[in-house]
Protein backbone atom coordinates (compact mmCIF):
# COMPACT_ATOMS: atom_id res chain seq x y z
CA UNK A 1 0.00 0.00 0.00
CA UNK A 2 0.98 3.53 -0.96
CA UNK A 3 0.96 6.31 1.67
CA UNK A 4 2.91 4.58 4.65
CA UNK A 5 6.70 5.36 3.61
CA UNK A 6 7.08 7.61 1.21
CA UNK A 7 5.66 10.26 -1.12
CA UNK A 8 5.39 9.91 -4.78
CA UNK A 9 8.49 10.56 -6.48
CA UNK A 10 7.14 13.82 -8.61
CA UNK A 11 6.49 15.59 -5.22
CA UNK A 12 8.80 16.95 -3.17
CA UNK A 13 8.82 17.64 0.45
CA UNK A 14 10.05 20.74 0.74
CA UNK A 15 12.26 22.02 3.64
CA UNK A 16 11.92 25.82 4.35
CA UNK A 17 15.05 26.11 1.75
CA UNK A 18 13.82 24.35 -0.99
CA UNK A 19 10.40 25.79 -0.69
CA UNK A 20 8.72 28.20 -3.03
CA UNK A 21 9.33 31.93 -1.68
CA UNK A 22 5.75 32.56 -1.10
CA UNK A 23 5.05 29.11 1.26
CA UNK A 24 8.15 29.43 3.45
CA UNK A 25 6.19 31.70 6.12
CA UNK A 26 3.36 29.32 6.00
CA UNK A 27 5.68 26.50 6.94
CA UNK A 28 7.46 28.51 9.67
CA UNK A 29 4.17 29.22 11.37
CA UNK A 30 2.96 25.64 10.72
CA UNK A 31 6.66 24.50 11.96
CA UNK A 32 6.15 26.72 15.30
CA UNK A 33 2.20 25.28 15.90
CA UNK A 34 2.91 22.32 15.84
CA UNK A 35 6.35 21.69 16.77
CA UNK A 36 7.46 20.33 13.71
CA UNK A 37 6.81 20.45 9.94
CA UNK A 38 4.46 17.41 9.23
CA UNK A 39 5.30 15.93 5.57
CA UNK A 40 1.92 16.79 4.13
CA UNK A 41 2.37 20.30 4.35
CA UNK A 42 6.34 19.67 2.93
CA UNK A 43 4.49 18.24 0.21
CA UNK A 44 1.71 21.17 -0.08
CA UNK A 45 4.29 23.60 0.07
CA UNK A 46 5.15 22.72 -3.75
CA UNK A 47 1.98 25.23 -4.12
CA UNK A 48 1.85 27.87 -1.81
CA UNK A 49 -1.70 28.82 -2.87
CA UNK A 50 -2.99 25.19 -2.43
CA UNK A 51 -1.15 25.37 1.27
CA UNK A 52 -2.40 28.84 2.24
CA UNK A 53 -6.05 27.67 0.63
CA UNK A 54 -6.08 24.81 3.03
CA UNK A 55 -4.94 26.18 6.07
CA UNK A 56 -6.90 29.29 5.45
CA UNK A 57 -9.85 27.10 4.75
CA UNK A 58 -9.36 24.70 8.44
CA UNK A 59 -8.87 28.23 10.27
CA UNK A 60 -12.49 29.86 9.13
CA UNK A 61 -13.74 25.80 9.49
CA UNK A 62 -12.72 25.78 13.23
CA UNK A 63 -14.24 29.10 13.83
CA UNK A 64 -17.74 27.58 13.41
CA UNK A 65 -20.34 27.06 15.16
CA UNK A 66 -19.46 23.57 15.14
CA UNK A 67 -17.79 22.23 18.02
CA UNK A 68 -14.67 20.61 18.15
CA UNK A 69 -16.15 17.25 18.73
CA UNK A 70 -18.51 17.80 15.73
CA UNK A 71 -15.65 19.22 13.83
CA UNK A 72 -13.63 15.81 14.09
CA UNK A 73 -16.98 14.01 12.59
CA UNK A 74 -17.42 16.07 9.49
CA UNK A 75 -13.13 15.60 8.69
CA UNK A 76 -13.47 11.85 9.49
CA UNK A 77 -16.83 11.34 7.53
CA UNK A 78 -14.54 13.19 4.88
CA UNK A 79 -11.44 11.45 5.14
CA UNK A 80 -12.69 8.37 5.42
CA UNK A 81 -15.26 8.56 2.17
CA UNK A 82 -12.27 9.78 0.58
CA UNK A 83 -9.72 6.92 2.02
CA UNK A 84 -7.34 9.17 3.28
CA UNK A 85 -5.13 7.45 5.58
CA UNK A 86 -3.03 10.13 6.38
CA UNK A 87 -6.10 12.53 7.43
CA UNK A 88 -7.58 9.32 10.01
CA UNK A 89 -4.62 9.18 11.48
CA UNK A 90 -4.21 12.80 12.30
CA UNK A 91 -7.14 13.16 13.08
CA UNK A 92 -8.03 10.08 15.50
CA UNK A 93 -4.93 12.57 16.87
CA UNK A 94 -6.60 15.08 17.26
CA UNK A 95 -10.10 13.48 18.56
CA UNK A 96 -8.24 11.92 21.18
CA UNK A 97 -6.98 15.29 22.41
CA UNK A 98 -10.60 16.58 22.27
CA UNK A 99 -11.20 13.75 24.68
CA UNK A 100 -13.77 11.98 22.28
CA UNK A 101 -14.55 8.71 23.45
CA UNK A 102 -12.60 5.56 22.19
CA UNK A 103 -16.06 4.22 21.33
CA UNK A 104 -16.57 7.22 19.22
CA UNK A 105 -13.26 7.45 17.71
CA UNK A 106 -13.71 3.18 16.56
CA UNK A 107 -17.09 4.09 14.64
CA UNK A 108 -15.67 6.47 12.89
CA UNK A 109 -12.34 4.97 11.62
CA UNK A 110 -14.50 1.88 11.12
CA UNK A 111 -17.69 3.73 9.66
CA UNK A 112 -20.44 2.19 12.18
CA UNK A 113 -22.93 3.73 13.57
CA UNK A 114 -22.11 6.81 16.24
CA UNK A 115 -23.07 5.73 19.48
CA UNK A 116 -24.25 9.22 20.08
CA UNK A 117 -27.53 10.16 18.57
CA UNK A 118 -26.78 13.82 17.62
CA UNK A 119 -23.18 13.05 16.37
CA UNK A 120 -24.55 10.01 14.02
CA UNK A 121 -27.11 12.71 12.52
CA UNK A 122 -24.06 15.16 12.01
CA UNK A 123 -22.26 12.26 10.08
CA UNK A 124 -25.13 10.87 7.87
CA UNK A 125 -25.74 14.57 7.16
CA UNK A 126 -22.35 14.99 6.14
CA UNK A 127 -22.28 12.00 3.58
CA UNK A 128 -26.25 13.26 2.28
CA UNK A 129 -24.25 16.29 1.45
CA UNK A 130 -21.48 14.59 -0.35
CA UNK A 131 -23.85 11.80 -1.81
CA UNK A 132 -25.90 14.31 -3.39
CA UNK A 133 -23.50 17.11 -4.31
CA UNK A 134 -24.99 19.53 -1.51
CA UNK A 135 -28.71 19.07 -3.12
CA UNK A 136 -29.71 17.28 0.19
CA UNK A 137 -33.47 16.05 -0.37
CA UNK A 138 -35.20 17.63 2.19
CA UNK A 139 -36.38 14.50 4.11
CA UNK A 140 -32.19 14.23 5.33
CA UNK A 141 -32.07 17.66 6.03
CA UNK A 142 -35.12 17.41 8.20
CA UNK A 143 -34.07 14.69 10.21
CA UNK A 144 -30.48 16.47 10.39
CA UNK A 145 -32.72 19.25 12.34
CA UNK A 146 -34.68 17.38 14.05
CA UNK A 147 -31.53 16.48 16.00
CA UNK A 148 -31.24 19.69 17.69
CA UNK A 149 -28.44 21.31 14.49
CA UNK A 150 -29.41 24.44 12.84
CA UNK A 151 -29.62 25.96 9.69
CA UNK A 152 -25.83 27.18 9.70
CA UNK A 153 -24.69 23.71 10.77
CA UNK A 154 -25.76 22.81 7.65
CA UNK A 155 -23.39 25.26 5.52
CA UNK A 156 -20.71 24.56 8.66
CA UNK A 157 -20.81 20.65 7.01
CA UNK A 158 -20.37 22.37 3.59
CA UNK A 159 -17.28 24.08 4.27
CA UNK A 160 -15.87 21.35 6.60
CA UNK A 161 -16.48 19.01 3.24
CA UNK A 162 -14.68 21.91 0.78
CA UNK A 163 -11.62 22.11 3.65
CA UNK A 164 -11.13 18.41 3.97
CA UNK A 165 -11.47 17.34 0.11
CA UNK A 166 -8.12 20.02 -0.29
CA UNK A 167 -6.78 18.20 2.23
CA UNK A 168 -7.45 14.62 1.19
CA UNK A 169 -7.44 15.31 -2.32
CA UNK A 170 -3.90 16.55 -1.70
CA UNK A 171 -2.18 13.99 0.73
CA UNK A 172 -3.78 10.86 -2.03
CA UNK A 173 -2.18 13.03 -4.88
CA UNK A 174 0.82 13.24 -3.56
CA UNK A 175 0.71 9.90 -1.64
CA UNK A 176 2.26 11.77 1.59
CA UNK A 177 3.39 9.79 4.08
CA UNK A 178 2.29 9.18 7.89
CA UNK A 179 4.88 11.29 10.05
CA UNK A 180 6.60 8.65 12.94
CA UNK A 181 3.83 10.09 15.60
CA UNK A 182 0.92 9.19 13.56
CA UNK A 183 1.99 5.82 13.24
CA UNK A 184 -0.20 4.50 16.05
CA UNK A 185 -3.24 6.08 14.42
CA UNK A 186 -2.29 4.03 11.43
CA UNK A 187 -6.00 3.15 9.12
CA UNK A 188 -6.49 1.31 6.58
CA UNK A 189 -9.76 1.52 4.38
CA UNK A 190 -12.23 -1.46 5.48
CA UNK A 191 -12.19 -3.90 2.16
Amino acid sequence: MRGTTMSRPVFTAHTPDTAPAAARPVMAAVHRKQGHLPTAVALMAESPELLKGFLGANAVFESTDLDPIAREVVVFTVATRNECHLCVAMHTAALSRHDGTAELVEALRAGTELPEPRLAALRRFTLAVLDHRGAVPDEELDAFLAAGWRPRHALDVVLGIGTYTISTFANRLTDAPLDPPLARYAWTPAA
